[in-house]
């Protein structure tokens, strides 16, 4: 979401695999075992925050569970999480799908709380949009693993409202995420922002 002058969130994150690792593409035929319901949303990008205004985005129906499908459809939920907070600089929403000791959360939210739309910190197309869900790797019966390709587009940043802004480019980056079930829904576990 951000550029190398320290709002890109970066945190790195052990994405070990157990021998058990079960790996999922649509191909395989252990895909969706036990979920029998492929995601529905593959190639639907993240809404955008209509207004630095408007109310979080609410969770789809279908990302309520602990199926793989459920898995992706809370990813492009969280991204639409992540916008509403880089716009509000609320990070109530983000909060409360996210497990509390997520370092790269706790980074993530340190930055939009500090520069967001709202206070003028972000001008212009800082929104991330999923382009694609990919390796979505059950890593045990309460983990998931993904890689989530992501654009961003141009725009400005700045620190405060004295600071010199700095332009950031376009550019594809890829968050690497691990989901961890809480109450039987899929939580924010770890994230970490890649430029690609």
């Amino acid at each position: 979401m951000t550029g190398s002058n320290g709002l890109v969130v970066r945190v790195l994150i052990s994405l070990t695999a157990a021998a058990s690792v079960t790996a999922c593409a649509a191909s395989s035929p252990e895909a969706g075992r036990p979920n029998t319901a492929p995601a529905t949303s593959v190639t639907q990008p993240a809404a955008a925050v209509s207004s630095p205004l408007a109310s979080p985005p609410e969770r789809p129906e279908a990302a309520y569970g602990l199926t793989l499908a459920a898995a992706e459809l809370f990813i492009r939920h969280y991204v639409d999480l992540m916008n509403y907070a880089a716009a509000t600089g609320d990070t109530t929403a983000m909060r409360s799908v996210s497990a509390k000791g997520c370092v790269g959360c706790g980074k993530y939210y340190a930055s939009v709380e500090q520069v967001n739309e709202q206070d003028g910190g972000l001008i212009g197309d800082y929104r991330e949009r999923v382009v694609e869900v990919t390796e979505l790797t059950r890593t045990g019966h309460e983990k998931v693993s993904a890689a989530t390709n992501v654009t961003v587009g141009s725009y400005t940043a700045r620190q405060s409202p004295s600071a010199t802004p700095v332009v950031i480019k376009a550019s594809p980056y890829t968050e690497e995420m691990v989901l961890a079930a809480d109450g039987g829904n899929w939580q924010m576990f770890e994230m970490e922002l890649r430029r690609r």
